[in-house]
């Protein structure tokens, strides 16, 4: 298993690959975390964290929430994109400008251009929560790259290969971090290793991640 930036942080503007068409984005969402963050509040205003559950009848560990044209749910019935709330009936909130600007950025940098981003889900990590190796594949487009922004607390990601049992890298997402990959590697499992309980000084003992994806 390689580890990439388990020990020590990278600079600012490094860039981390992790297959052919993944890669991390080092920082690259401090410029504009301030303006993620008031965007986040008011989303989170409008739709509230909650912990889903799976088809399975288990409740997932991490809370989330969505913004944008669809957003991802899960329930008995399955996994799934919808245009609506179910805990609330009305459509999710718009997805903020600030959010999809950096999304179609981060994306071109990583050389996936014309990205339009139509979900983002919003996770909410707590000390001691993690996301076990899994593939996104309920979009119905797999030609889009998927981008993923770190917020708060430090996270050990886990970037595996095309079969659940394939040997998977470890790499620290810090901060302002951001995550792409797309291509040959949109369909890799990946996940998320229990998060240690350090605070982040501004978020404090929470790590935000907001994943954007074109689902429909």
């Amino acid at each position: 298993m390689t580890t990439l930036d388990l020990f020590g942080g990278p600079a600012e503007g490094d860039r981390d690959w992790m297959g052919p068409q993944a890669v991390i984005l080092r920082g690259r969402a401090l410029s504009c975390v301030d303006e993620l963050l008031d965007a986040l509040d008011a989303v989170v205003a409008q739709a509230p964290f909650r912990r889903m559950v799976t088809p399975g009848g288990l409740t997932i560990a991490v809370a989330s929430t969505n913004c944008g044209a669809l957003g991802w749910t899960s329930d008995r019935r399955g996994y799934r994109y919808g245009g609506l709330d179910p805990a609330a009936g009305r459509p999710w909130p718009a997805m903020p400008a600030c959010f999809a600007r950096l999304a179609r950025q981060a994306a071109a940098d990583a050389g996936f251009p014309d990205f339009e981003p139509d979900a983002c889900l919003i996770n909410q990590y707590l000390p001691g929560t993690r996301l076990s190796l899994h593939q996104d594949k309920n979009e119905r487009d797999f030609s889009a790259p998927i981008v993923s922004v770190s917020l708060g607390m430090t996270a050990i990601f886990l970037f595996g290969g095309l079969e659940r049992g394939d040997r998977a890298f470890k790499a620290s997402l810090y901060h302002g971090d951001v995550a792409v990959w797309g291509g040959d590697d949109r369909l890799r499992y990946h996940g998320v290793m229990a998060l240690a309980d350090a605070p982040h000084e501004r978020l404090g003992s929470q790590r935000i991640n907001l994943t954007f994806r074109k689902a429909g």
